[in-house]
């Protein structure tokens, strides 16, 4: 029923603006469409990226979006990095940490938050 159809992510945030200084400026993606004050959508690769207000925005303690970058993971975690976004560290079975960067055999992986909390993650699939 869905297999055939495309999927989007969706983050919540508290401020909009603030919101779209950092998907927009800081992650580079490009708007799409209108926006109505309540929502922007962003183009990334093939796939879309909806950031709407919500007053339950940060409140999920796992990941809300992935991207997986391939080699550029080391490049994008430095231009993030210089670019003011810390990244999290996180103690799991089976991964080691080198810099900012977790790895698992040939898995390597990067998570940050946007300005709500919204935990994000790229990985070098």
């Amino acid at each position: 029923m869905l297999a055939s159809k495309e999927a989007m992510a969706t983050i919540a945030v508290k401020d909009l603006a603030r919101a779209k200084k950092f998907y927009g400026g800081t992650l580079g993606l490009k708007q799409t469409g209108a926006q109505d004050g309540e929502a922007v959508t962003y183009r990334s690769g093939n796939s879309e990226i909806v950031v709407y207000k919500s007053e339950f925005a940060g409140t999920n303690r796992a990941t809300s979006a992935t991207w997986g970058v391939g080699d550029e993971l080391e490049s994008i975690v430095s231009t993030l990095k210089k670019s003011g976004v810390p990244f999290e560290h996180y103690d799991m079975p089976g991964l080691s940490r080198e810099g900012d960067i977790h790895r698992a055999g040939d898995f390597r992986a990067a998570w940050f938050m946007d300005p709500d909390g919204n935990i994000l993650h790229i990985n070098s699939v």
